[in-house]
Protein backbone atom coordinates (compact mmCIF):
# COMPACT_ATOMS: atom_id res chain seq x y z
CA UNK A 1 0.00 0.00 0.00
CA UNK A 2 1.37 3.42 -0.91
CA UNK A 3 1.93 6.14 1.70
CA UNK A 4 -1.00 8.62 1.75
CA UNK A 5 -0.16 12.09 0.42
CA UNK A 6 -1.37 15.11 2.38
CA UNK A 7 -1.13 18.39 0.47
CA UNK A 8 -1.56 21.66 2.40
CA UNK A 9 -2.07 24.88 0.47
CA UNK A 10 -1.06 28.01 2.37
CA UNK A 11 0.97 28.60 5.55
CA UNK A 12 -1.45 31.02 7.17
CA UNK A 13 -2.91 30.25 10.61
CA UNK A 14 -5.05 27.28 9.49
CA UNK A 15 -2.53 25.65 7.13
CA UNK A 16 0.42 26.16 9.47
CA UNK A 17 -1.33 24.71 12.54
CA UNK A 18 -2.52 21.70 10.51
CA UNK A 19 1.10 21.13 9.39
CA UNK A 20 2.54 21.49 12.91
CA UNK A 21 0.02 19.05 14.36
CA UNK A 22 0.76 16.46 11.64
CA UNK A 23 4.51 16.94 12.08
CA UNK A 24 4.16 16.31 15.81
CA UNK A 25 1.79 13.31 15.73
CA UNK A 26 2.66 11.31 12.61
CA UNK A 27 5.60 8.96 12.31
CA UNK A 28 7.97 9.39 9.35
CA UNK A 29 6.46 6.58 7.26
CA UNK A 30 2.75 7.23 7.96
CA UNK A 31 2.15 10.00 5.41
CA UNK A 32 3.91 12.24 2.94
CA UNK A 33 3.21 15.84 3.98
CA UNK A 34 3.68 18.67 1.45
CA UNK A 35 3.15 22.33 2.32
CA UNK A 36 2.86 24.87 -0.52
CA UNK A 37 3.26 28.56 0.28
CA UNK A 38 3.98 31.67 -1.79
CA UNK A 39 6.73 32.79 0.63
CA UNK A 40 9.22 30.96 2.82
CA UNK A 41 7.69 32.63 5.89
CA UNK A 42 4.45 32.72 7.87
CA UNK A 43 3.16 36.18 8.76
CA UNK A 44 1.08 37.20 11.72
CA UNK A 45 -1.89 38.90 10.08
CA UNK A 46 -3.15 40.40 13.33
CA UNK A 47 0.10 42.43 13.57
CA UNK A 48 0.16 43.82 10.03
CA UNK A 49 -1.41 47.15 11.02
CA UNK A 50 1.80 47.99 12.94
CA UNK A 51 4.34 47.80 10.07
CA UNK A 52 1.71 49.39 7.78
CA UNK A 53 1.72 52.49 9.99
CA UNK A 54 5.47 52.22 10.59
CA UNK A 55 5.33 51.58 14.35
CA UNK A 56 7.06 48.19 13.90
CA UNK A 57 9.25 46.66 11.21
CA UNK A 58 7.75 44.31 8.64
CA UNK A 59 10.18 41.61 9.79
CA UNK A 60 8.61 41.68 13.24
CA UNK A 61 5.35 40.32 11.79
CA UNK A 62 6.90 37.35 10.01
CA UNK A 63 8.40 34.05 11.05
CA UNK A 64 10.66 32.03 8.78
CA UNK A 65 9.07 28.62 8.09
CA UNK A 66 12.33 26.73 8.58
CA UNK A 67 12.37 28.01 12.18
CA UNK A 68 9.11 26.25 13.01
CA UNK A 69 8.74 23.38 10.53
CA UNK A 70 10.81 20.21 10.54
CA UNK A 71 11.89 20.15 6.90
CA UNK A 72 12.84 16.46 7.29
CA UNK A 73 9.20 15.62 7.97
CA UNK A 74 7.51 18.15 5.72
CA UNK A 75 8.22 18.69 2.04
CA UNK A 76 8.06 22.49 1.60
CA UNK A 77 7.29 23.86 -1.87
CA UNK A 78 7.68 27.61 -2.39
CA UNK A 79 5.13 28.38 -5.08
CA UNK A 80 1.83 30.02 -5.96
CA UNK A 81 -1.28 27.91 -6.49
CA UNK A 82 -2.94 28.50 -9.84
CA UNK A 83 -5.78 25.97 -9.77
CA UNK A 84 -7.19 22.97 -7.95
CA UNK A 85 -8.61 19.98 -9.84
CA UNK A 86 -10.55 18.14 -7.09
CA UNK A 87 -11.85 15.42 -9.42
CA UNK A 88 -8.32 14.56 -10.57
CA UNK A 89 -6.92 15.06 -7.04
CA UNK A 90 -4.26 17.44 -8.36
CA UNK A 91 -3.16 21.04 -7.81
CA UNK A 92 -1.40 23.13 -10.47
CA UNK A 93 1.14 25.79 -9.51
CA UNK A 94 1.89 28.95 -11.50
CA UNK A 95 5.21 27.49 -12.68
CA UNK A 96 3.30 24.59 -14.28
CA UNK A 97 4.20 22.02 -11.61
CA UNK A 98 1.36 19.58 -10.85
CA UNK A 99 1.08 18.06 -7.37
CA UNK A 100 -1.15 15.09 -6.57
CA UNK A 101 -2.79 14.30 -3.23
CA UNK A 102 -4.90 11.82 -1.29
CA UNK A 103 -5.98 14.49 1.22
CA UNK A 104 -6.08 18.20 0.43
CA UNK A 105 -6.12 21.08 2.91
CA UNK A 106 -7.07 24.47 1.44
CA UNK A 107 -5.84 27.38 3.55
CA UNK A 108 -5.25 29.99 0.85
CA UNK A 109 -6.38 33.01 2.86
CA UNK A 110 -8.46 35.94 1.79
CA UNK A 111 -8.73 38.72 -0.76
CA UNK A 112 -10.09 42.22 -0.09
CA UNK A 113 -13.89 42.47 -0.48
CA UNK A 114 -14.58 45.65 -2.44
CA UNK A 115 -18.40 45.37 -2.40
CA UNK A 116 -18.35 46.60 -5.98
CA UNK A 117 -17.10 50.08 -5.00
CA UNK A 118 -15.66 51.72 -8.09
CA UNK A 119 -11.94 52.52 -8.07
CA UNK A 120 -11.02 50.64 -4.87
CA UNK A 121 -8.94 47.99 -6.61
CA UNK A 122 -7.07 50.65 -8.58
CA UNK A 123 -6.53 53.40 -6.02
CA UNK A 124 -6.70 51.99 -2.47
CA UNK A 125 -4.06 50.19 -0.43
CA UNK A 126 -4.93 47.08 1.53
CA UNK A 127 -3.38 45.68 4.75
CA UNK A 128 -3.00 42.12 3.55
CA UNK A 129 0.60 40.92 3.28
CA UNK A 130 4.15 41.78 4.29
CA UNK A 131 4.83 43.39 0.90
CA UNK A 132 1.55 45.34 0.98
CA UNK A 133 2.28 46.85 4.40
CA UNK A 134 5.83 47.78 3.40
CA UNK A 135 4.34 49.68 0.49
CA UNK A 136 1.83 51.51 2.74
CA UNK A 137 4.55 52.56 5.18
CA UNK A 138 6.84 53.85 2.41
CA UNK A 139 3.96 55.66 0.74
CA UNK A 140 2.99 57.44 3.99
CA UNK A 141 6.58 58.63 4.51
CA UNK A 142 6.77 59.73 0.88
CA UNK A 143 3.60 61.82 1.32
CA UNK A 144 5.19 63.74 4.21
CA UNK A 145 8.35 64.30 2.14
CA UNK A 146 6.32 65.45 -0.89
CA UNK A 147 4.29 67.87 1.23
CA UNK A 148 7.50 69.75 2.14
CA UNK A 149 8.00 70.52 -1.58
CA UNK A 150 4.33 71.34 -2.28
CA UNK A 151 3.00 72.93 0.95
CA UNK A 152 -0.34 73.81 -0.68
CA UNK A 153 -1.13 70.10 -1.11
CA UNK A 154 -2.87 69.22 2.18
CA UNK A 155 -4.27 66.08 0.48
CA UNK A 156 -0.78 64.60 0.96
CA UNK A 157 -1.37 64.81 4.73
CA UNK A 158 -4.94 63.47 4.63
CA UNK A 159 -5.33 59.75 5.32
CA UNK A 160 -8.58 57.86 4.71
CA UNK A 161 -9.17 54.48 6.33
CA UNK A 162 -12.14 52.64 4.82
CA UNK A 163 -13.82 50.49 7.48
CA UNK A 164 -14.10 50.75 11.27
CA UNK A 165 -13.87 47.02 11.95
CA UNK A 166 -10.92 45.60 13.90
CA UNK A 167 -8.30 46.12 11.19
CA UNK A 168 -9.42 49.69 10.47
CA UNK A 169 -9.56 50.65 14.14
CA UNK A 170 -6.18 49.07 14.96
CA UNK A 171 -4.51 50.74 11.97
CA UNK A 172 -5.98 54.15 12.95
CA UNK A 173 -4.53 53.70 16.45
CA UNK A 174 -1.03 52.94 15.12
CA UNK A 175 -1.15 55.66 12.47
CA UNK A 176 -2.25 58.27 15.03
CA UNK A 177 0.71 57.19 17.21
CA UNK A 178 3.13 57.50 14.27
CA UNK A 179 1.99 60.96 13.09
CA UNK A 180 3.79 63.03 15.79
CA UNK A 181 7.06 61.23 14.96
CA UNK A 182 6.61 61.85 11.21
CA UNK A 183 5.75 65.51 11.86
CA UNK A 184 8.99 65.95 13.83
CA UNK A 185 11.03 64.14 11.19
CA UNK A 186 9.65 66.16 8.27
CA UNK A 187 9.01 69.48 10.13
CA UNK A 188 5.26 69.35 9.50
CA UNK A 189 2.63 71.09 11.65
CA UNK A 190 0.61 68.23 13.28
CA UNK A 191 -2.56 70.35 12.93
CA UNK A 192 -2.41 69.82 9.15
CA UNK A 193 -2.58 66.01 9.36
CA UNK A 194 -6.06 64.49 9.07
CA UNK A 195 -7.03 60.85 9.65
CA UNK A 196 -10.58 59.88 8.66
CA UNK A 197 -12.11 56.52 9.53
CA UNK A 198 -15.16 55.88 7.36
CA UNK A 199 -17.68 53.12 8.10
CA UNK A 200 -20.87 52.25 6.19
CA UNK A 201 -22.48 50.44 9.16
CA UNK A 202 -24.37 52.48 11.80
CA UNK A 203 -21.60 51.87 14.35
CA UNK A 204 -17.85 51.36 14.53
CA UNK A 205 -16.82 47.75 15.33
CA UNK A 206 -20.23 46.38 14.23
CA UNK A 207 -21.55 43.68 16.57
CA UNK A 208 -19.17 44.60 19.39
CA UNK A 209 -20.15 45.77 22.88
CA UNK A 210 -21.39 49.44 22.66
CA UNK A 211 -19.53 50.55 25.80
CA UNK A 212 -16.22 49.24 24.39
CA UNK A 213 -16.95 50.80 20.98
CA UNK A 214 -17.59 54.17 22.62
CA UNK A 215 -14.33 53.88 24.62
CA UNK A 216 -12.37 53.03 21.44
CA UNK A 217 -13.83 55.99 19.55
CA UNK A 218 -13.02 58.34 22.46
CA UNK A 219 -9.40 57.16 22.65
CA UNK A 220 -8.89 57.45 18.89
CA UNK A 221 -10.79 60.75 18.75
CA UNK A 222 -8.37 62.22 21.31
CA UNK A 223 -5.50 60.98 19.15
CA UNK A 224 -6.91 62.93 16.21
CA UNK A 225 -8.95 60.33 14.31
CA UNK A 226 -12.18 61.72 12.82
CA UNK A 227 -14.99 59.18 12.37
CA UNK A 228 -17.67 59.19 9.70
CA UNK A 229 -20.05 56.41 10.74
CA UNK A 230 -23.09 55.26 8.75
CA UNK A 231 -21.44 56.79 5.69
CA UNK A 232 -20.61 54.45 2.81
CA UNK A 233 -17.79 55.21 0.39
CA UNK A 234 -19.35 55.45 -3.04
CA UNK A 235 -16.22 55.74 -5.13
CA UNK A 236 -12.44 55.83 -4.76
CA UNK A 237 -10.50 57.97 -7.24
CA UNK A 238 -6.91 59.04 -7.85
CA UNK A 239 -7.75 62.15 -5.80
CA UNK A 240 -9.46 60.56 -2.78
CA UNK A 241 -12.94 59.25 -1.98
CA UNK A 242 -16.50 60.27 -2.75
CA UNK A 243 -18.96 59.44 0.03
CA UNK A 244 -22.61 58.43 -0.40
CA UNK A 245 -23.52 61.86 1.04
CA UNK A 246 -21.84 63.49 -1.97
CA UNK A 247 -18.96 64.79 0.14
CA UNK A 248 -15.52 64.38 -1.38
CA UNK A 249 -12.39 63.90 0.76
CA UNK A 250 -9.21 64.77 -1.09
CA UNK A 251 -6.51 62.28 -0.14
CA UNK A 252 -3.56 60.56 -1.76
CA UNK A 253 -3.68 57.71 0.79
CA UNK A 254 -6.77 55.51 1.01
CA UNK A 255 -6.34 52.31 3.02
CA UNK A 256 -9.17 49.81 2.59
CA UNK A 257 -9.86 47.70 5.68
CA UNK A 258 -13.55 46.93 5.29
CA UNK A 259 -13.78 43.24 4.83
CA UNK A 260 -12.37 40.21 3.08
CA UNK A 261 -13.67 37.33 1.01
CA UNK A 262 -12.27 33.88 0.40
CA UNK A 263 -9.57 33.28 -2.19
CA UNK A 264 -10.91 33.39 -5.77
CA UNK A 265 -8.95 30.23 -6.71
CA UNK A 266 -11.36 28.19 -4.57
CA UNK A 267 -14.40 29.43 -6.49
CA UNK A 268 -12.67 29.02 -9.88
CA UNK A 269 -11.83 25.42 -8.97
CA UNK A 270 -15.52 24.53 -8.88
CA UNK A 271 -16.25 24.41 -5.15
CA UNK A 272 -19.61 25.74 -3.93
CA UNK A 273 -18.92 29.10 -2.31
CA UNK A 274 -20.60 32.08 -0.63
CA UNK A 275 -18.49 35.24 -1.05
CA UNK A 276 -15.53 33.05 -1.88
CA UNK A 277 -15.96 30.82 1.19
CA UNK A 278 -16.81 27.12 1.24
CA UNK A 279 -19.61 26.08 3.58
CA UNK A 280 -17.82 23.15 5.21
CA UNK A 281 -19.32 20.25 7.19
CA UNK A 282 -18.58 19.57 10.86
CA UNK A 283 -15.23 18.00 9.90
CA UNK A 284 -14.26 21.04 7.76
CA UNK A 285 -14.81 19.11 4.52
CA UNK A 286 -15.91 20.74 1.27
CA UNK A 287 -19.36 19.61 0.05
CA UNK A 288 -19.12 16.61 -2.26
CA UNK A 289 -15.50 15.76 -1.38
CA UNK A 290 -14.58 13.41 1.47
CA UNK A 291 -10.86 14.17 1.11
CA UNK A 292 -10.85 17.98 0.67
CA UNK A 293 -10.72 20.14 3.81
CA UNK A 294 -10.92 23.93 4.06
CA UNK A 295 -9.58 26.12 6.89
CA UNK A 296 -9.21 29.82 7.70
CA UNK A 297 -10.60 32.61 5.53
CA UNK A 298 -11.80 30.18 2.83
CA UNK A 299 -14.00 28.20 5.26
CA UNK A 300 -17.52 29.21 6.24
CA UNK A 301 -18.83 27.78 9.51
CA UNK A 302 -22.07 28.59 11.30
CA UNK A 303 -22.96 28.86 14.99
CA UNK A 304 -26.01 27.27 16.64
CA UNK A 305 -28.20 30.25 15.63
CA UNK A 306 -27.23 29.75 11.99
CA UNK A 307 -25.03 32.87 11.84
CA UNK A 308 -21.56 32.61 10.26
CA UNK A 309 -18.57 32.93 12.54
CA UNK A 310 -16.26 35.81 11.54
CA UNK A 311 -13.06 34.51 9.90
CA UNK A 312 -10.67 35.30 12.77
CA UNK A 313 -7.13 34.12 13.47
CA UNK A 314 -8.39 32.49 16.68
CA UNK A 315 -10.84 30.27 14.78
CA UNK A 316 -8.32 29.47 12.01
CA UNK A 317 -5.79 28.26 14.63
CA UNK A 318 -8.41 26.01 16.23
CA UNK A 319 -9.51 24.68 12.82
CA UNK A 320 -5.89 23.80 11.98
CA UNK A 321 -5.39 21.94 15.25
CA UNK A 322 -8.66 20.04 14.91
CA UNK A 323 -7.92 19.15 11.29
CA UNK A 324 -4.40 17.96 12.10
CA UNK A 325 -5.85 15.58 14.68
CA UNK A 326 -8.56 14.43 12.26
CA UNK A 327 -6.12 13.71 9.43
CA UNK A 328 -4.05 11.60 11.82
CA UNK A 329 -7.27 9.78 12.83
CA UNK A 330 -8.19 9.17 9.15
CA UNK A 331 -4.76 7.78 8.34
CA UNK A 332 -4.87 5.48 11.36
CA UNK A 333 -8.47 4.36 10.74
CA UNK A 334 -9.73 6.13 13.88
CA UNK A 335 -12.79 8.32 14.45
CA UNK A 336 -12.70 12.03 13.53
CA UNK A 337 -13.89 14.70 15.99
CA UNK A 338 -16.27 17.45 14.79
CA UNK A 339 -14.94 21.00 14.89
CA UNK A 340 -16.52 23.22 17.56
CA UNK A 341 -14.97 26.69 18.01
CA UNK A 342 -14.05 27.59 21.59
CA UNK A 343 -14.17 31.38 21.51
CA UNK A 344 -11.77 32.81 24.05
CA UNK A 345 -12.69 36.44 23.64
CA UNK A 346 -11.87 39.32 21.34
CA UNK A 347 -9.12 41.90 21.80
CA UNK A 348 -8.18 44.99 19.81
CA UNK A 349 -5.29 47.39 20.22
CA UNK A 350 -5.82 51.16 19.96
CA UNK A 351 -2.16 52.09 19.69
CA UNK A 352 0.59 51.91 22.30
CA UNK A 353 -0.63 50.81 25.74
CA UNK A 354 -4.30 51.13 24.81
CA UNK A 355 -6.89 48.51 23.88
CA UNK A 356 -10.35 47.07 24.35
CA UNK A 357 -11.47 43.51 24.77
CA UNK A 358 -14.16 41.07 25.71
CA UNK A 359 -13.07 37.90 27.50
CA UNK A 360 -16.10 35.81 28.41
CA UNK A 361 -18.55 38.37 29.78
CA UNK A 362 -15.76 40.59 31.13
CA UNK A 363 -15.03 43.92 29.44
CA UNK A 364 -11.43 45.07 29.31
CA UNK A 365 -10.31 48.66 28.76
CA UNK A 366 -7.04 50.53 28.29
CA UNK A 367 -3.76 49.05 29.47
CA UNK A 368 -5.44 45.88 30.84
CA UNK A 369 -6.76 45.04 27.36
CA UNK A 370 -3.41 45.95 25.77
CA UNK A 371 -1.56 43.60 28.16
CA UNK A 372 -4.09 40.84 27.56
CA UNK A 373 -3.55 41.20 23.80
CA UNK A 374 0.23 40.91 24.31
CA UNK A 375 -0.36 37.74 26.38
CA UNK A 376 -2.58 36.30 23.66
CA UNK A 377 0.07 37.06 21.00
CA UNK A 378 2.76 35.44 23.16
CA UNK A 379 0.64 32.35 23.59
CA UNK A 380 0.34 31.99 19.81
CA UNK A 381 4.10 32.43 19.28
CA UNK A 382 4.81 29.88 22.00
CA UNK A 383 2.34 27.48 20.33
CA UNK A 384 4.04 27.64 16.93
CA UNK A 385 7.68 28.11 17.92
CA UNK A 386 8.13 27.50 21.63
CA UNK A 387 9.65 29.81 24.22
CA UNK A 388 12.52 30.85 21.93
CA UNK A 389 10.24 32.40 19.32
CA UNK A 390 7.99 34.02 21.93
CA UNK A 391 10.99 35.70 23.61
CA UNK A 392 12.46 36.82 20.32
CA UNK A 393 9.27 38.46 19.08
CA UNK A 394 7.84 39.95 22.24
CA UNK A 395 7.53 43.76 22.26
CA UNK A 396 6.85 45.24 25.65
Amino acid sequence: MSTPKILILGAGYGGLLTTLKLQKKLNYNEAEITLVNKHNYHYITTWLHEPAAGTASADHARVSLDQIIDMNKVNFVKGTVQSIQPDEQTVTLENGEVLSYDYLVIGLGSEPETFGIQGLKEYAFSIRSINAVRQIREHIEYMFAKYKNEPERTDYLTFVVGGAGFTGIEFCGELADRVPELCREFDVDPELVKIYCIEAAPTALPGFDPELVSYAMDVLGRKGVEFKIGTPIKECTADGVVLATGEEIKSKTVVWAAGVRGNSIVEKSGFEVMRGRVKVDEYLRAPGYENVFVVGDCALIFNAEGRPYPPTAQIAVQEGENLGDNLVALIRGEVMQPFVPALQGTLASLGKGEGIGMVGSKKLFGSTAALMKKASDLRYLWKIGGVGLAMKKVRL
